[in-house]
């Protein structure tokens, strides 16, 4: 049975390496007006609030959640 597991996965594995794939043109232009200051720190501010925030609170309440009551 092992000796056939490299046989086999080479036949399911050859297909995949003959595809082409397609590669995407992008090309990028320079921003048509700047950014403030304020503008990237309302940003910024925003990402930490809600990425950062609700992960802050369940480390700091980490030994509330572990307690069976």
């Amino acid at each position: 049975m092992s000796s056939l597991t490299p046989l086999l996965l080479r036949s399911l594995t050859g297909p995949a390496r003959r595809l082409m794939v397609p590669r995407a043109q992008v090309h990028s232009k320079p921003p048509r007006e700047q950014l403030g200051v304020l503008d990237i720190t309302i940003g910024l501010t925003s990402c930490f609030v809600c990425c950062l925030l609700p992960a802050g609170w369940v480390l700091s309440h980490l030994e509330s959640y572990k307690k069976r009551e």
